[in-house]
C-alpha cells in the first residue's frame, strides 16, 4: 500500500490522470543491445516509479524508423508516443511531427538557444535536444602560465589561439599546439565544421570566397607554432600525456583519454571563435512526439524526465552522449567525464556559437576535397592559390548536386 500511495502522488505531483499508462519510445538511438537493455534496466525505471508510466522502448534502423512513422501518419492513427533521432532523422519524418514548441517552458533545465534553433524545422519546434557529442579543445594548465593578458579562454579566439601558441615559442623554444593531421586523423571535421564557419560563416558556400582566402592565410600563420609532429597523429591523448602539447583539438572521445589518467592537470574548453562566430560541430540527437502519439501528455513527461540535469548525467555515464542542458554539467561526478562536460556545455550555450553538422547523403570524397586544401595551403605551406580554391569548390557543390543533398547547416 505504501508504494502505491508514493506512486499515486508522484502521479498527481507531475498532473497525470492515473497510474499504469504505457508508452511506446521508438528511437534510432541507443540501438545496439548494450545500449537498448540499459535503457531499460536503468534510464527508464526511476521515471515508471515516478509516473506510474510504463515505457515500451523500441530501438530501431533509420529506414524502419522512417516507414514506420509514414505509414501511421497516413493511416491517421498511431502506436508511436515519442521518437528519439538525430537531426537528419526528424527533417526525414517532418510531416508526421507534432510542434512542440509549448514544452520549451517545461523542460527542467537550460537548452542553448543555438540548439533550439536548430530543432524548428519547416515552421514548427520539430523536437526537443535530448543529448550531444562534439570536438573542443583540451587545455594542459601549464599553459595557463603563457595566456595572454586579458584573454577569457572560456570566449576564445582565433587570434587569441595565436598569441598564446606564439607565447609558449617564444617562451619556451618549442611549438606546442596539437591539431591532429594525420591519416586517420578527424583534421577534415576541423576544417569543415570549425574554420570555415568560423571565418566564413558557412561550410560549402563560401568555400572560394575573400573570407576563406584570409582563413587559409591565417593557418599558415598559425600552423608555424603547430608541433612538427602533427601529421603523424590520428589523436591528440597522446600528445597531450607525454607534454608535446599542451593545447589541443580533437574529438572529445579522442582526448578522453588523458583527462582520464590525469584529471588534475587538463580542462576542457569551447573551440576558438573566428569573425564570424564560433563554429563547431554537435552530432545532435532530440526527442519529439508524432501528431499521431496515442498519449502526447505522457510523451511530454518522459520528455521532460529525460531533459533533467539527472537524467542527462546518468545518458552520459551509460553511452558517452554528452547533457545539452546546461545545468546538467554541474552535476557530473567529478573526474574525466565532468571536465569534459564543463567544455561541451561551454561551447554549445556559447553567445556567438555556429552550429554545424556533418554532412550527409553524399560521396566521403569531399573530405578528400577539405583535405587537399589543407594540405596544399597549411601543411606545405604554398601560397593561396585562389584558382585552386575555386576548383576544389566548384567540385564540392557538384557532389551535392550529384546526390541531390542539401548543403549542411550552417549553409542551410
Amino acid at each position: 500500500m505504501r508504494s502505491v500511495k508514493l506512486i499515486l502522488a508522484a502521479v498527481l505531483a507531475v498532473g497525470l490522470l492515473a497510474a499504469g499508462q504505457e508508452i511506446t519510445w521508438m528511437s534510432t538511438q541507443f540501438v545496439p543491445i548494450e545500449e537498448a537493455e540499459w535503457v531499460r534496466n536503468t534510464l527508464l525505471p526511476p521515471f515508471t516509479q515516478q509516473t506510474g508510466i510504463e515505457v515500451n522502448f523500441l530501438g530501431s534502423e533509420y529506414a524502419a524508423f522512417v516507414d514506420r512513422l509514414m505509414a501511421e501518419h497516413e493511416a491517421g492513427q498511431g502506436t508511436i508516443d515519442v521518437i528519439c533521432g538525430l537531426h537528419g532523422d526528424f527533417s526525414s519524418v517532418l510531416p508526421t511531427l507534432a510542434d512542440v514548441s509549448h514544452l520549451l517552458p517545461t523542460i527542467p533545465g537550460t537548452l542553448p538557444p543555438a540548439m533550439v534553433e536548430l530543432a524548428q524545422m519547416g515552421g514548427i519546434q520539430a523536437y526537443i535536444p535530448l543529448m550531444q557529442a562534439t570536438y573542443l579543445m583540451v587545455i594542459n594548465k601549464a599553459a595557463l602560465d603563457y595566456l595572454p593578458e586579458g584573454v577569457d579562454i572560456w570566449a576564445l579566439t582565433y587570434d587569441d589561439l595565436l598569441a598564446w601558441a606564439r607565447n609558449i615559442y617564444e617562451a619556451t623554444g618549442e611549438k606546442k599546439l596539437g591539431i591532429p593531421a594525420g591519416p586517420g586523423s578527424l583534421l577534415h571535421r576541423f576544417i569543415h565544421g570549425y574554420l570555415y564557419p568560423s571565418f566564413t560563416g558557412y561550410q560549402v558556400l563560401a568555400f572560394d570566397s575573400g573570407a576563406a582566402v584570409r582563413m587559409w592565410e591565417f593557418m599558415q600563420e598559425l600552423w608555424g607554432y603547430v608541433n612538427e609532429a602533427a601529421p603523424t597523429w590520428d589523436a591528440m591523448d597522446t600528445p597531450l600525456l607525454t607534454g608535446e602539447v599542451l593545447i589541443a583539438w580533437d574529438h572529445t572521445a579522442r582526448l578522453k583519454g588523458a583527462i582520464v589518467e590525469r584529471p588534475d592537470d587538463f580542462i576542457a574548453i569551447p573551440s576558438p571563435a573566428g569573425p564570424m562566430g564560433r563554429g563547431f560541430i554537435t552530432v545532435l540527437a532530440g526527442l519529439g512526439i508524432p501528431k499521431t502519439s496515442p498519449n502526447p501528455e505522457a510523451a511530454a513527461e518522459l520528455i521532460r524526465y529525460l531533459t533533467s540535469p539527472e537524467a542527462q548525467v546518468a545518458i552520459l555515464e551509460g553511452v558517452g552522449f554528452f547533457p545539452v542542458v546546461e545545468e546538467a554539467a554541474g552535476a557530473v561526478p567529478p573526474g574525466a567525464l565532468q571536465i569534459l562536460a564543463a567544455g561541451v556545455s561551454a561551447q554549445a550555450g556559447s553567445p556567438d556559437a555556429i552550429v554545424s553538422f556533418i554532412p550527409g547523403g553524399i560521396s566521403d570524397e569531399y573530405k578528400k576535397i577539405y583535405r587537399d586544401t589543407f594540405t596544399k595551403f597549411v601543411i606545405r605551406g604554398e601560397p593561396v592559390d585562389t584558382e585552386f580554391l575555386r576548383q576544389q569548390a566548384t567540385r564540392l557543390r557538384e557532389l551535392y548536386l550529384e546526390a541531390g543533398a542539401p548543403y549542411p547547416a550552417p549553409d542551410g
